[in-house]
């Protein structure tokens, strides 16, 4: 009891509770700043970790020394008779108080009046402004250059997987130079195996400059042959035989690298070799491994059984991530297979596949491969882009307009999973747009950077620009989505004869071609062919709420919608099934947002507009 009287006589307690008080309000203003300015998740944790430090050296302060009026003394030094501990005691009871009034007022704001404001009804409106101007190849930089798949002169096992990876760590390790355009991965090895002039793959994929070369193996020999080409004449900028062995591997594809770009006038100081030192994998077996895995991970998005194929990837995934845990790329590969999981069990497409325990496991999975993929990216601008993510993913949508904007505002080509959806459906889908045609100059044989372009462009309201990018991007990257993408923009023009004949020939999948050839009927207003489609949809098996919630909104049930998407709502990645459908839907609000508690709390949260703009008119919507 003795200690106790001694530690009130010293305003321990005090001090320690003064100094709780304090830290927490503290706390809340810095998180709510820091989000508003979209600082990265580890500054807030940095700062909570410093308070709480702090709390031991005030206490251990408070019992060591006293507040006099000639200053700050040590306590022994203090005559027990001239004290004012007492007087000291009494403000700090009123700073205690007044802090503690601040902050319940702020607790109160917080969370009962900033969390009631209402969602804004502001629809961005068609846009006026010009079109933007689109990719061309008539100005190309004179510092563009894309790497080809080095060929594989020997035939072991991994031999051409093996080469790829070589290939691809090249590229990742040029990528890293900001002067220097390099043509991404997807559109430079659509060239593989291909018998085509040079000049003619330059002029393709808009670059001034051919990197191609071949590799053999014979036990632990290698042998590399590298070469920088001018495509305008075909004449050689450099060219190097490399002989050494299988462990020499990362020192040869460093030196061909640093003689690619010093052959293209680029001067390289240390920060730059360092940046190319650090991309890609840096591990024979991992860059082998990852590439075996991308070719499973590629062909499981081109077949119905997605998600068996992506299980197969994850198996080699996982060994990457084994290898090099540092790699950010190989976790948001990883995460799909859990994203089409959750977003099938949320809207109940083949619902009887998951059990309970495997959609909680599968929601914790992606949030992990989010967090690390955000954790190890190697660049501020990619960091940015998994921030974005991440606080998607995670729910934690407050100031999300921020990091829309600040991952919008990055220079280069990379892009976020999910940065073209959640930019379309919270109204920043023209500054996504701009972004694209630089992403386009990047990746110009991606078919899914052509139909996310065109989804923009009628997104922001210009429809005849979505047709000719679509119609541009099928005749250079045919395939995937972007059929779907050509379909809607043709629809979206009144082309509605065209847009049949193109589900016809184009999309295999029945469970798309029909609500697709509904929305051509819904269109054109004709209710009677609109319900014969639909009536042959509905004998489909396994459609589920994602569907149905569009199919009602562009048929005008809106009674169906809204009981499907108060179903999904409930579900723990409910928020991201329901943005998704938004976002397909292009039809404005698919259903009543208060039908949806939980994503209207969220959209209030994150101050996001709501309903999104229409991508064309929906004659039997009437909300």
């Amino acid at each position: 009891m003795s200690l106790i009287a001694e530690l009130k006589r010293r305003n321990v307690i005090r001090v320690g509770v003064a100094y709780a008080i304090v830290a927490w309000f503290l706390a809340q203003v810095a998180e709510f700043a820091f989000e508003n300015f979209g600082a990265p998740e580890w500054v807030l944790k940095s700062v909570v970790v410093v308070m709480m430090l702090g709390l031991p050296l005030a206490l251990i302060l408070a019992w060591a020394f006293e507040m006099t009026p000639e200053g700050i003394k040590r306590e022994a030094e203090v005559d027990r008779t001239e004290s004012i501990t007492s007087r000291t005691g009494r403000k700090l009871d009123r700073v205690i108080i007044v802090v503690l009034v601040v902050a319940l007022g702020w607790f109160a704001w917080d969370k009962f009046i900033a969390d009631s404001e209402p969602p804004s009804e502001v629809v961005a409106q068609e846009s006026t402004d010009s079109t933007p101007q689109e990719p061309s190849n008539d100005a190309i930089e004179d510092k563009s250059v894309a790497v080809l798949p080095f060929i594989a002169m020997s035939s072991g096992p991994d031999d051409e997987y093996f080469a790829d990876g070589l290939t691809e760590e090249i590229l990742n390790s040029l990528a890293q130079l900001p002067e220097l355009l390099v043509t991404a991965r997807t559109s430079a090895f659509s060239f593989k195996g291909q018998d085509i002039p040079i000049q003619e793959i330059a002029a393709a994929l808009g670059v001034k400059h051919i990197v191609e070369g071949s590799v053999r193996r014979s036990g632990d020999r290698l042998r590399v042959t590298a070469q920088l080409i001018r495509a305008d004449d075909a004449f050689h900028l450099w060219s190097e035989n490399y002989d050494s062995t299988s462990t020499d591997t990362i020192a040869v594809q460093e030196d061909i690298a640093e003689k690619i770009a010093a052959a293209l006038d680029i001067v390289l100081d240390e920060r730059k070799r360092e940046a190319m030192r650090q991309a890609g994998l840096r591990d024979v077996e991992a860059f082998t491994l990852y590439q075996k895995a991308r070719e499973l991970y590629e062909r499981a998005h081109g077949e119905i059984a997605t998600i068996d194929g992506l299980r197969q990837a994850n198996v080699l995934f996982e060994q990457v991530i084994e290898l090099v845990p540092d790699f950010s790329n190989v976790y948001v590969n990883h995460s799909d297979l859990y994203v089409h999981i959750l977003t099938d069990d949320a809207s109940e497409v083949y619902a009887a596949t998951f059990t309970r325990e495997e959609a909680a496991t599968a929601y914790a999975t992606v949030l992990a491969d989010y967090q690390a993929a955000e954790q190890h990216a190697r660049s501020s601008g990619y960091r940015h882009l998994m921030e974005l993510d991440l606080a998607v993913i995670s729910g934690n949508w407050r100031a999300l307009g921020g990091r829309i904007e600040r991952a919008l505002s990055e220079p280069g080509c990379r892009d976020g999973n999910w940065t073209s959806i959640v930019s379309d459906v919270f109204g920043y889908a023209q500054p996504f747009l701009e972004r694209s045609y630089e992403r386009l100059k990047c990746d110009p044989r991606r078919s899914l950077s052509w139909f996310n372009t065109s989804r923009s462009a009628l997104r922001a309201g210009n429809k005849e620009e979505a047709l000719r990018v679509a119609r541009e991007g099928s005749d250079i990257a045919p395939g995937g989505w972007l059929s779907v993408g050509l379909v809607r923009a043709l629809i979206a023009n009144g082309l509605h004869e065209e847009a049949l004949q193109e589900i016809d020939n184009r999309i295999e999948d029945v469970l798309i071609a029909l609500p697709f050839k509904a929305l051509v009927a819904a269109h054109q207003g004709d209710r009677r062919q609109y319900d014969h489609w639909m009536a042959q949809y509905a004998a489909e098996e396994n459609i589920g709420d994602f569907w149905t919630i569009i199919t009602s909104a562009w048929g005008g049930d809106r009674e169906t919608a809204n009981q499907s998407a108060a179903r999904i709502d409930q579900h723990h990645f409910g928020l991201m099934a329901l943005m998704q459908i938004t976002e397909w839907c292009g039809c404005g609000a698919p259903w009543d947002l208060e039908a949806t508690p939980n994503f209207a709390a969220k959209i209030r949260e994150g101050g996001l507009t709501w309903p999104p703009q229409k991508t064309m008119e929906y004659p039997f919507k009437d909300w």
